[in-house]
């Protein structure tokens, strides 16, 4: 008896994608236009999965290029551009022989696909850190040197000292570690890209906490950027203690007039 084709279709959406170039072959004689459709999905899905193979393993060039080196450490930051909240930065340091797809840039990254990124990162890391310069100490020292600090703070916290450090862009003040600065890392080096993603999800996880301490101005959605319902809020209510005075100064004097 002929499978029904609501029959085939739940097969394909159930398996694995190791699964599929077994179904694809056991199904691709039928000539059947909803399970040809079916076939024709499932080999899209595997070419698709193809591409980001090749996409990430030229994402490890640099880390293949310092192969010499044991443990090779990403670096970078999130939050450099928001009036108000911390500056995070993330420390990665991946295996050797890591296979984790779709490391990216993380603002080329769905909050669904961070989320995801995020738990595997942590689970099959040799080791992370996190490092946070809070508001108060940005406006003291400056959001370039507040961005160094919480680097070396990312660093300090890794469970292991390793041997390189891959930035995004900058070389990092007071680091006794060999440094290699990567115009555009995050989107070049796996290890960048993973400290931008667990970097991204743990300062938007510390933005939607704020939101609730510190409702009216739209952290959870802004995250602390200037967005209008933002501004608005800020010129309506005033400061929190979690907004940086040296990035507001200009909107408040404007509404006050002084």
């Amino acid at each position: 008896m002929e499978q029904k084709i609501s029959e085939i279709k739940e097969i394909f959406q159930a398996a694995d994608i190791e699964k599929l170039p077994e179904l694809i072959e056991n199904y691709s004689q039928d000539k059947r236009s909803g399970v040809a459709a079916l076939v024709k999905g499932a080999e899209k899905k595997l070419a698709l999965l193809e591409k980001e193979k090749e996409r990430t393993r030229q994402m490890k060039k640099y880390e293949e290029e310092y192969d010499e080196y044991a443990y090779i450490c990403g670096i970078d930051e999130v939050g450099r551009g928001p009036l108000a909240g911390p500056v995070v930065a993330g420390a990665v340091i991946l295996p050797k022989d890591c296979d984790i797809l779709y490391l990216n840039d993380s603002k080329q990254l769905s909050e669904k696909k961070r989320e995801e990124l995020y738990d595997i990162i942590m689970e099959k890391a040799v080791a992370t850190g996190l490092g946070y310069v809070s508001p108060e100490r940005i406006d003291e020292i400056n959001i370039l040197q507040a961005t160094y600090e919480a680097m070396r703070q990312a660093i300090s916290k890794l469970a292991v000292v390793p041997d390189l450090l891959l930035n995004d862009a900058v070389t990092i003040p007071k680091i006794s570690i060999r440094q290699v600065p990567i115009i555009k890392g995050d989107a070049k080096s796996v290890s960048i890209a993973a400290a931008s993603i667990i970097a991204k999800v743990t300062r938007d996880r510390l933005m939607v906490k704020y939101d609730e301490v510190y409702p009216g101005y739209g952290f959870a959605a802004n995250k602390g950027y200037g967005a209008k319902a933002h501004l608005d809020a800020l010129k309506q209510y005033g400061p929190t203690p979690i907004h940086r005075k040296s990035f507001i100064k200009n909107i408040i004097l404007d509404e006050t007039g002084e």
